[in-house]
């Protein structure tokens, strides 16, 4: 591949794991890398993140992506506007058993992601071209990167979220007011404070789950 020092990026990567408590077996380590050998190509023309760097990719878009393993749970997991696939792509390629479903109504993000799942060979990973309030399906787990509030993102793809499911959302700060923002029928369940290894920045998940009176309504 054409990653510049490929092995110095797989002892950060495999050190950061590590530190995370994320297991990973050597083909999972090499795919990350390859997903970050193709985005750092792909984004020279298509302005896909801000990050240029690869080595800063792997603890910007890897580790961060991955810090919430943990907390996912479920057969099938929906990325909401999942941009270059971020924590989408990393997620399935460290569960090749659950069903990862990419969300993202960007055409050029769409097009890279449906290179990347064949390139990666992710069988187990689907690209949906589609704004998230017309997403359809239900869902045990759903991702979302701080793409909005967490009252913006439930109100637009609240319906995406199984009855017993869990709802993730990555964050940096997160303020009071916000979760308030919640709409009816959700519930902020619990608010982790994550360490990502070499990441200089607060990041949290705020994990959502249904209210127990539209559990019984569903």
């Amino acid at each position: 591949m054409s990653l510049p020092d490929r092995a110095h990026l797989h002892a950060r990567l495999q050190t950061g794991l590590t530190e995370l408590g994320v297991v990973a077996g050597a083909d999972a380590c090499e795919r990350l890398l390859d997903y970050v050998d193709l985005l750092a190509r792909w984004n020279a023309a298509y302005n896909l993140t801000a990050v240029r760097d690869p080595g800063a990719m792997v603890e910007r878009h890897l580790l961060d992506s991955l810090a919430i393993v943990p907390h996912v749970r479920g057969d099938s997991l929906a990325d909401l506007g999942t941009g270059a696939g971020l924590p989408g792509i990393p997620l399935a390629i460290l569960a090749p058993e659950r069903t990862h479903v990419l969300i993202d109504s960007n055409g050029k993000k769409a097009r890279f992601l449906r290179e990347a799942v064949r390139t990666l060979g992710l069988a187990n990973a689907r690209v949906e071209q589609v704004r998230v309030e017309d997403a359809d399906g239900h869902y045990d787990c759903i991702t979302a990167r701080a793409f909005a509030t967490l009252g913006e993102m439930l109100t637009l793809g609240g319906h995406l979220l199984a009855p017993d499911g869990v709802w993730l959302a990555l964050k940096g700060l997160l303020k009071k007011e916000e979760m308030l923002g919640v709409p009816a029928g959700f519930v902020v369940a619990d608010v982790k404070p994550l360490r990502v290894p070499g990441l200089g920045a607060a990041r949290h998940v705020a994990i959502i789950k249904r209210s127990h009176m539209q559990e019984h309504a569903a």
